[in-house]
């Protein structure tokens, strides 16, 4: 076995990076839309998952701008009800049902309706999903943790109110997803040439941040899930959105009920309409897994080469200074 010569670690790290802003620029050059040979964008069937608000409303309204057929699902049908008047206004009709992703009647009564109008289905977006914005002990119901000193033991009162969220959490960005998965993939396979799903999952599934134990971890099993089946089901193209802070109200809906944290989401985030673009365009190219913005690639990177550079980083974004 040879021995190296020692590399300069800046040098190496400078040699990673621009190593893979090569490979990711040339990527990108390369990519066309091959999707669209076989699903023409005016006869493409999107069902949209989530679209009551936020994300999933941005990208109804774009797909059906193009001429795509466009079936809307959520659970407040009064927003549902305005969402199909601004696509009429497009030009086009869309489908529109109320439903929880994380209930079986209501998915296999979707996937009926789809049947039945369209005969099958192309494209399915996941946008829904919950938040949860308070550190795992605050929601057991420590307050004041940043200038605690010491940390009292949790009674039952306090564990049971932590199951209790996780659960809703769980329900919300895991079983959700997974009663998905399965209520919808046989039909795409049986009814589309080029079956396509899209997750829009969270930076935070793949970063982990403070304050954000709970939200990560359940996107973060969500999205393994989906990484998981794209391996089982290798005619079915999946792609992953991971999105940094992002524009709108989704934190107001929090399962724990926490504040918002950081800087103002509708001043800093990523625009709705910049993210619905990039999800749509990675389903035409049948791209795996988007970073938005693209540099938090490196983040990721960095979090498995040097988490102790990152994990303060989450907290200062987050405003967030436990004393232990």
């Amino acid at each position: 076995m040879g021995v190296g010569v020692p590399l300069n670690s800046r040098s190496l790290w400078s040699t990673f990076l621009l190593a893979s802003a090569a490979i990711l620029l040339l990527r990108r050059l390369t990519q066309r839309p091959r999707r669209l040979s076989s699903v023409p964008k005016a006869d493409e069937r999107v069902l949209i998952l989530g679209a009551s608000a936020g994300i999933g409303r941005e990208i109804a309204r774009q797909y059906s701008s193009r001429g795509a057929k466009v079936c809307i699902v959520g659970r407040r049908q009064h927003l549902l009800a305005e969402l199909v008047t601004e696509c009429k206004a497009l030009g086009h009709n869309v489908l529109a049902l109320t439903g929880d992703v994380a209930s079986v009647d209501d998915m296999i009564r979707v996937r009926s309706a789809l049947e039945s109008e369209w005969n099958g289905l192309d494209t399915v977006i996941l946008s829904a999903g919950v938040s949860a914005l308070q550190p795992i002990l605050s929601v057991a119901g420590i307050e004041n943790q940043e200038n605690a000193t010491t940390l009292r033991d949790i009674d039952s009162e306090g564990l049971d109110r932590v199951v209790s969220i996780t659960e809703a959490a769980v329900r919300g960005n895991y079983v959700g997803p997974m009663v998905v998965a399965v209520t919808f993939i046989p039909l795409l396979t049986r009814t589309s040439k080029a079956p396509s799903i899209l997750q829009i999952s969270s930076l935070g599934a793949v970063v982990p941040a403070a304050t954000r134990a709970l939200y990560g971890s359940t996107k973060a099993a969500s999205l393994v899930l989906y990484q998981a089946l794209a391996s089982e089901h290798p005619s079915v193209s999946f792609s992953f959105v991971l999105p940094a802070t992002v524009e709108g109200s989704f934190r107001a809906s929090a399962v724990d009920q926490g504040i918002v944290r950081e800087a103002d989401p509708n001043k800093s985030g990523l625009k709705l309409s910049h993210v619905a673009r990039r999800c749509i365009t990675a389903v035409d190219n049948a791209e795996k897994i988007v970073f938005m913005p693209g540099w938090m690639r490196i983040a990721h990177w960095l979090y498995w080469l040097r988490p102790a550079m990152i994990e303060p980083m989450t907290r200062a974004k987050y405003h967030f200074h436990p004393k232990i």
